[in-house]
């Protein structure tokens, strides 16, 4: 047995490692509700860092249905969905999703890295194809690695050259059995939008597969925030599996797919994370259905996002920051050197805003930012005194 080996010492030599680099995050403990004033470490802020767009998740409807469904169902389902927990709760979710999405079935997940960790490996294997955008979320690139498909990235939004990579497929000997293409709707640390329609016709082309992981565009794009499939006017014959999460515009927590009715019976009979974890507790579930019910009823939430987005982003393109690609609710402040983002988010932070730096490996090493994301809640008032306090830290880190 070696003497010099330890089992967790390069643990924390690689944290340390981190923190050299100015590469480490920091948690913060949010002591109130997720709302854009709330107490953040026993301090008083204004919060530019969260997902919760549209403030669904205090919203009264909402918070009710998860109190009243507790009450009388408990706390938890008890099982898995695919043995003993498919509640009442869980059906009428999925049903009501589908009717929002105007699509023929849905299915919830735990969470929305699970949907796209458990079903994406399912989708292929040896013989088959793989094409990802180069940008992709971690939990798509992750969800890739677990197959035995063969694997190609195309480049960020590039519609050419992924029509190179789709022309070299069909020179593979024997021809691939099947080839998904899959991308973000929203990229979530620039906020871009992916050429959907434009990928879709390609995939018709080769008879490809599209699948997109909409989790920061659902609630915020389409018609009273249905999501990048309706906000380019395609449906579920050309997109075959629209994914997305509760955790972030709906203001709750889970993960879904929407598409064809295969597709809802493949996913739970193949999603290794669906079928081996505990259904969620049913007033998430009646929760999940309340938000799809405000966003049905109450369309002033997603325009006032697009109204606070719209001023907060002009009001800093004009002061000289780069907003980079924006153009969703996400608007990053381009930093470019890590310790400058990190400055930047502490300089705000004394001055009583919230937002986080990102930096490598979340984003390219020269690429790091501030990302802002706007929410349906934030007055004129507090957007003013932010795009201040951003023009008085960039004029000292020599940004602007």
């Amino acid at each position: 047995m070696s003497t010099r080996r330890h089992p967790t010492r390069y643990l924390g030599e690689e944290y340390e490692r981190l923190v050299r680099e100015s590469l480490n995050w920091e948690l913060k403990e949010l002591q109130t509700p997720s709302e854009p004033a709330c107490t953040v470490d026993g301090r008083e802020v204004i919060m530019l860092c969260a997902n919760n767009y549209l403030n669904l998740s205090t919203h009264p409807k909402v918070v009710k249905a998860m109190l009243e469904t507790t009450g009388k169902y408990g706390a938890g389902a008890g099982s898995d969905r695919s043995i003993a927990g498919n509640m009442t709760a869980h059906e009428e979710l999925d049903s009501h999703l589908a009717k929002f999405k105007r699509a023929p079935a849905s299915l919830t997940y735990q969470t929305g890295f699970m949907a796209n960790e458990g079903l994406i490996p399912q989708l292929g294997g040896r013989g088959d194809l793989f094409v990802s955008d180069e940008l992709n979320h971690g939990s798509i690139i992750d969800g890739v690695r677990l197959t035995h498909a063969d694997r190609a990235i195309f480049k960020h939004k590039d519609v050419e050259d992924l029509v190179r990579v789709m022309d070299e497929a069909e020179k593979h000997t024997p021809p691939y059995k099947h080839i998904w293409i899959f991308t973000d709707g929203v990229f979530s640390m620039d906020g871009d939008l992916a050429p959907l329609p434009e990928i879709a016709k390609i995939a018709e082309e080769h008879g490809a597969g599209v699948y997109v992981d909409d989790a920061h565009g659902e609630g915020v794009l389409g018609e009273g925030g249905r999501g990048i499939v309706n906000h380019f006017h395609l449906n579920h014959t050309q997109v075959h599996v629209e994914m997305g999460t509760f955790s972030k515009a709906f203001g709750v927590v889970g993960g879904h797919i929407t598409g064809c009715e295969d597709l809802r019976n493949f996913a739970y009979n193949k999603s290794r994370t669906w079928l081996l974890s505990g259904g969620v507790p049913p007033g998430v579930a009646t929760a999940c259905s309340a938000a799809i019910s405000v966003l049905e009823s109450e369309p002033q939430h997603v325009k006032k996002v697009w109204e606070n987005r719209n001023y907060f982003i002009k009001a800093m393109q004009d002061l000289g920051f780069d907003t980079g690609n924006s153009e969703t609710p996400i608007v990053p402040v381009m930093c470019g050197d890590s310790k400058k983002a990190k400055n930047l988010a502490d300089f705000i932070w004394k001055k009583g805003f919230f937002a986080l730096p990102i930096v490598y490996p979340m984003v390219a090493r020269d690429k790091a930012r501030i990302r802002a994301q706007l929410c349906t809640k934030h007055t004129k008032e507090q957007l003013s005194k932010a795009v201040a306090v951003f023009e008085e830290g960039g004029k000292k880190l020599g940004l602007i």
